[in-house]
């Protein structure tokens, strides 16, 4: 395996030494207190280049905890702490990282094309709500057909409550879900069942609460503006030492903890002006290990800008990710499945911009969005489909409603099957929300557990504000209550029964056609036409590989559809139809049911 270390933080050079080494150019002088088998060591570091301090201490091991102290001053837990046992205010602890056994050795990774994504809330997803209660239903997850789990940011959050985004330790472990090597054994435990493991990280902001890193060094810029805090300084002075920081850090997952993958939240959040773009130099690290390592590992970014340049390659100039998620698929197929128009929502509306999005990926690709004033977005019809993420349910659009109410709360069954047909059965790679593929009926609401009341306030009416652009009814969940988080839990055995099990089957059903049916696995946007009826509110959708060759008919009115067919010349055999009853067909006239699809394949010989 290839060899690597973090060269910040706290390494174990030796049985009984630890060397430290953080960046503080803010400090004049810098300590390590250590506390180790009951007493107090108090060990200088020497100041060196670029505003590092860095030092070897004897009689130390893992599992030893310790804090910074600067300026003979106040003492803070290190910046790059591996594990935050007690929280975010409490001493840092030091890790072996190379004290865990491996089982994976034979591991390279899922091909991109491969993936079918399951979102999942690692306090939110089992009733325990830690990373080693998750194991016992991966056989459930390899057989529904996932190929990869992404977990929500697990990066060290105030409390024992959170969604994530609200780190403040990038390289520990969140300890109310476990410890480091419980996080290790969950993801081993994946790779044995051959399901690749994306990490979410936060690289726009930190959290507000248990934020030293200020204290160290110019992390933070007032250049810019977040909506979620001071914006990471990526391009001023002193930006070099902070570029390695979190590019560290993306190195640090992959290889101590063996990531597959790493979603970089709201990629829009992220500012940089120089010549070589943050994201740019976090992507070719992240792909020159993976090569070096013999392992499939991606880049994927969230993004509001609808801007090609990320995904695009490097020769043409863009950034290099692997791929990204395409908020406007969604947008399109929930207006067109609930009528909602509210908000940011008052941009869709139409069949043809779902006819779109099948077709070329982003929709505002240059237009005019009236929500924005402005034109929006560049064109992703030349980019390969599996370099984009599709959706019709995620941790953003059902956890920022007000209510945290999910499709399965609101709409019909047949909806819900006609949601799941145009994610699963589309060219791009499919995500499901956790308990999405049975309707789980609990919402994904809002959660936080700080612990100072000023910013418990301040959350609180923060909520409440950001819901008025969308007129929703309704109290507001208390995101500090922690009933708020207890609503959110799943509870997966619900699968097992009535319209859930039914519902399960269904995308189960979806999922095996769209792996084994040549014309779903190999057909991208080159083997695909779409057409729309936006009278009759009808996609139909024909793909094909070699001589396989299926044809799809998306019904999004409620009245029905009566449509000539469009079948091309052959015999077709309807393999799916997700109405209840058969499509009704007379002559060259077919009939979809209210929110149905069907989906036919000629026959004949197949190779």
């Amino acid at each position: 395996m290839t060899q690597w270390k973090l060269d910040i933080g706290a390494e174990v050079t030796g049985k009984e030494r630890v060397n430290f080494r953080v960046w503080a150019p803010k400090a004049e002088k810098l300590s390590v207190n250590i506390f180790s088998d009951g007493k107090l060591m108090l060990l200088p570091l020497e100041k060196k280049g670029k505003g590092y301090f860095e030092g070897e201490s004897e009689n130390v091991h893992s599992g030893d905890r310790y804090m910074y102290r600067l300026n003979d001053g106040p003492e803070f837990p290190d910046p790059a702490s591996r594990y935050q046992p007690e929280g975010v205010h409490a001493p840092s602890q030091v890790i072996d990282p190379y004290e865990f056994t491996w089982n994976d050795a034979d591991w390279k990774g899922v091909p991109l094309k491969d993936f079918l994504i399951y979102e999942l809330h690692v306090g939110a997803f089992t009733r325990e709500g830690t990373f080693e209660a998750i194991i016992p239903c991966l056989d459930y997850l390899r057989e529904l057909g996932v190929t990869a789990v992404e977990l929500m940011p697990v990066s060290q959050f105030p409390g024992s409550r959170n969604w994530g985004y609200d780190g403040v330790y990038h390289f520990a472990p969140q300890n109310s879900y476990g410890a480091p090597d419980s996080l290790k054994r969950l993801v081993d435990a994946c790779h044995g069942k051959g399901i690749a493991v994306i990490l979410d990280v936060v690289y726009n902001h930190l959290g507000p609460e248990g934020n030293y890193l200020g204290n160290y060094g110019y992390y933070f810029t007032d250049r810019y503006r977040t909506p979620w805090g001071d914006a990471i300084n990526f391009d001023g002075a002193y930006s070099d030492e902070v570029r390695h920081f979190f590019i560290s850090n993306a190195l640090y997952w992959v290889m101590e903890y063996h990531i597959d993958a790493l979603r970089i939240d709201a990629i829009h959040g992220i500012f940089d002006f120089s010549a070589r773009h943050f994201l740019k130099e976090l992507a070719g690290a992240v792909h020159e290990k993976a090569e070096e390592l013999g392992r499939k590992i991606y880049v994927i970014a969230e993004s509001d800008l609808n801007d090609v340049r990320v995904i695009n390659p490097l020769e043409i100039g863009g950034f290099g990710l692997d791929a990204q998620w395409n908020d406007d698929f969604h947008h399109a197929l929930r207006v067109l499945l609930t009528g909602d128009r509210k908000g940011y929502y008052e941009d869709f509306g139409g069949i043809e911009q779902l006819q779109k999005a099948f077709r070329e990926g982003f929709i505002y690709s240059g237009l005019y969005s009236s929500h924005r004033k402005r034109r929006h977005g560049s064109s992703t019809k030349d980019r390969p489909a599996h370099q984009l993420v599709v959706f019709s349910q995620n941790h953003d659009q059902v956890g920022n409603r007000m209510q945290g109410d999910r499709l399965s709360q609101t709409q019909s069954f047949e909806k819900l099957k006609l949601a799941a047909g145009a994610v699963i059965l589309s060219p791009y790679i499919p995500l499901l929300f956790m308990g999405e593929e049975y309707g789980e009926t609990a919402p994904f609401q809002y959660f936080v557990s700080h612990g100072d009341q000023t910013l418990i306030d301040a959350v609180r009416r923060g909520r409440k504000e950001e819901f008025s652009s969308f007129e929703w009814k309704g109290e507001v969940p208390d995101p500090q209550a922690e009933s708020t988080f207890m609503n959110s839990k799943i509870d997966i055995n619900r699968r097992r029964d009535g319209d859930h099990r039914r519902l399960l089957e269904f995308y189960g059903k979806l999922i095996r056609m769209r792996k084994e049916m040549p014309a779903f696995y190999h057909s991208g946007k080159e083997r695909m036409e779409v057409q729309s009826r936006p009278e009759e509110k009808v996609l139909l959708m024909r793909r094909w590989f070699e001589d396989d060759e299926v044809f799809c008919i998306y019904n999004f009115n409620e009245q029905g559809a009566g449509i000539e067919s469009e079948l091309p010349e052959g015999t077709w055999e309807e393999i799916l139809n997700s109405c209840e009853e058969k499509t009704h067909a007379s002559g060259s006239r077919m009939y979809v049911g209210p929110y149905c699809f069907a989906v036919y394949r000629k026959t004949g010989e197949r190779k």
